[in-house]
């Protein structure tokens, strides 16, 4: 690989940590908003998850198919929260190699001029 193509590699290396991190603070733009907050982490992802634990107790909710309604509704949570965790820790990992990427790409283009 020539050094014109690892540079062009670390580039898009660089653009995509790039909007990783933006893609983080995005996020985190969304989790300081109040409606946010109130619609989606407290009313979504805490309380609509408690009622669907107290509703599979439920001796009416009994059945295979409302069981397994709550099961799916549960695990929609789950993956709606598990993609917010996904997105800060590739975010966190972006940050962290975006500065060493920078620095290997500007000694290759000082090393080929």
């Amino acid at each position: 690989m020539s050094n014109t193509d690892t540079v062009q590699a670390i580039e898009k290396a660089i653009q995509h940590s790039k909007e990783l991190v933006e893609l983080g603070k995005g996020l985190e733009r969304l989790r300081s908003n109040r409606d946010f907050k109130k619609l989606i982490i407290e009313g979504y992802l805490e309380k609509e998850c408690i009622r669907l634990v107290l509703l599979k107790a439920d001796q009416n909710m009994q059945t295979v198919d409302r069981q397994a309604s709550i099961v799916k509704q549960m695990d929609a949570i789950g993956s709606v929260d598990q993609y917010f965790q996904t997105v800060f820790i590739k975010a966190s990992m972006a940050e962290k190699t975006l500065e060493s990427d920078e620095q290997e790409r500007d000694l290759l283009v000082l090393e080929g001029i």
